[in-house]
């Protein structure tokens, strides 16, 4: 499992505790929020869990194809500009890499408090050929928070504290 823009790798090291028979890396440019992640799983001693630094444009270089089971795109910069379109993490052209690593009817779980993002990945993701599972504008009022891991990054806190809803889609690669 792939957290990708891990952060402080909250997702990485929590669903980590969540299934200890699976291995879980978190992917993050900046080095100063991964230290935390990577403190979390050394001082815990979570041998399935690891960090790379390094940008999500260079996947390719260490996954094979077919090799990753699920991706987590937790709070992604929404890059809400039309020209910077191409950046955000759902866009068509990182749909078709996480597409190249995922295993045949591979995960992607997006959490996000930006609904626009969550309506363009939804638009995006279906032309793409890729399966919406399950979806919903506000994961916290509705049933499906009770299927969806219980973890809150620093982020979401924030959010719900300022009274965001959360949305959340679950979307399964076609081959």
């Amino acid at each position: 499992m792939l957290e990708l823009g891990c952060g402080r790798g909250e997702y990485t090291t929590r669903l980590s505790e969540i299934f200890p028979q699976k291995n879980f890396i978190g992917i993050d440019i900046k080095g100063a929020r991964l230290w935390r992640g990577a403190k979390t799983a050394t001082e815990n001693k979570m041998p399935n869990v690891c960090f790379i630094r390094a940008q999500i444009q260079l996947l390719r270089h260490f996954f094979a194809a077919g090799e990753v089971s699920e991706i987590w795109l937790t709070f992604p910069d929404p890059q809400p500009q039309k020209s910077r379109e191409r950046k955000r993490l759902t866009s068509p052209r990182f749909l078709e890499m996480y597409r190249n690593i995922l295993i045949s009817e591979g995960i992607i779980h997006l959490k996000t408090d930006n609904k626009p993002l969550f309506e363009y990945t939804i638009e995006t993701a279906v032309s793409n050929n890729f399966i919406l599972s399950c979806g919903t504008d506000d994961l916290y009022s509705s049933l499906l928070k009770k299927s969806v891991p219980d973890i809150q990054t620093k982020y979401e806190n924030i959010f719900l504290k300022e009274g965001a809803a959360i949305c959340y889609l679950k979307l399964i690669s076609k081959k």
